[in-house]
């Protein structure tokens, strides 16, 4: 009877660590939670939740690395979370300066990009020290970030300012300041490279930018039947690999908004969660992963059908979201 209750002790022992060795095996998307300091893992296939993992406190932003481990900005405890999908374990910490929010990453994975809101700053960190290597002065409340693909300009919304601040990366300077709509939140960068997208929470719209000289070449406009300007706020934004078609969460609207680039034209709009927040789309681009703040869920979009297939509750204020295939 002993020995039975061993052998069995020991397969229990056995299984939980394949599944903790498997957390982050092909097919899992990782969802942030501000409120749970924790990621939520799901399974791709079935669309179920399948694990959790502890992170620092006020977990936001979340990307991948260039090596496949994922970084996660923790905004109260001032640092990143460095995760491993391979054993769903935290590897180490890396200090990003107060109340991080977004960062982006060098092509070589060596240098962090983050807006660090209070300070009204801008931080160009060594990812494996934590050094501040270079701070640049932006607008209040700074939030986006993101980086051209040669890691030449660096690109930071101001949401009180409602400007994007053109960096040049080599002398840590300022270049151009572009005024935007009301409170500028995410950005895109086209495939071809040559327009920034935008999006503006309080102006139910995106910008673009030509990347060429750095102005405003157009503008989307949000609309949604049935709902007051106001609470079409769109935030997350993502594109499709070949710059065709580009999504957009549009926040207390609870709608993505399917656009087509080139005509700079809504074509689709899917009912999702509360507040809709930030997007991504599986390696496949067959599904948009939207992350609803209010409803604390991810929505899964049928691409193809522009469909809603699945609302799969998470943790608590979910922010952002990876997937790792």
């Amino acid at each position: 009877m002993r020995l039975a209750t061993l052998v069995t002790g020991l397969s229990i022992g056995l299984s939980f660590g394949l599944i903790a060795g498997t957390a982050a095996a092909q097919g899992t998307a990782y969802v942030s939670s501000e409120k749970d300091d924790a990621l939520t893992l799901i399974d791709t296939a079935t669309l179920a939740v399948k694990g959790t993992i502890k992170t620092c406190k006020r977990a936001r932003h979340v990307q991948r690395m260039p090596d496949g481990k994922l970084m996660v900005a923790c905004t109260d405890s001032n640092a990143a979370d460095i995760i491993d999908p391979a054993t769903g374990k935290s590897v180490r910490r890396v200090a990003l300066g107060d109340e991080p929010e977004a960062f982006d990453l060098s092509p070589d994975g060596k240098t962090i990009y983050v807006s660090n809101e209070d300070e009204g700053e801008a931080s160009f960190i060594d990812a494996a020290t934590g050094k501040v290597l270079k701070k640049v002065k932006v607008g209040e409340e700074p939030e986006g970030v993101k980086l051209s693909a040669d890691g030449k300009t660096l690109y930071v919304t101001s949401e009180v300012a409602s400007l994007v601040h053109v960096i040049d990366t080599a002398t840590a300077k300022v270049v151009k300041n572009v005024k935007v709509g009301k409170r500028p939140r995410r950005m895109a960068i086209t495939a071809d490279g040559k327009e920034l997208w935008v999006t503006s929470e309080l102006d139910t719209s995106v910008s673009i930018i030509s990347t060429a000289d750095h102005s405003v070449v157009g503008t989307i406009k949000f609309e949604v039947k049935g709902a007051r300007a106001e609470d079409i706020t769109p935030v997350g934004i993502t594109m499709t690999k070949d710059g065709k078609r580009a999504f957009v969460g549009l926040g207390k609207a609870n709608h993505v908004a399917f656009v087509d680039v080139a005509a700079r034209k809504v074509t689709g709009l899917v009912l999702v969660g509360k507040r809709a927040w930030n997007v991504t789309l599986n390696k496949a681009e067959s599904q948009l992963w939207v992350v609803n703040g209010l409803s604390d869920d991810v929505t899964v979009v049928d691409v193809a059908g522009v469909k809603a297939i699945k609302s799969i509750p998470v943790g608590r204020v979910p922010y952002g979201v990876v997937i790792v295939e």
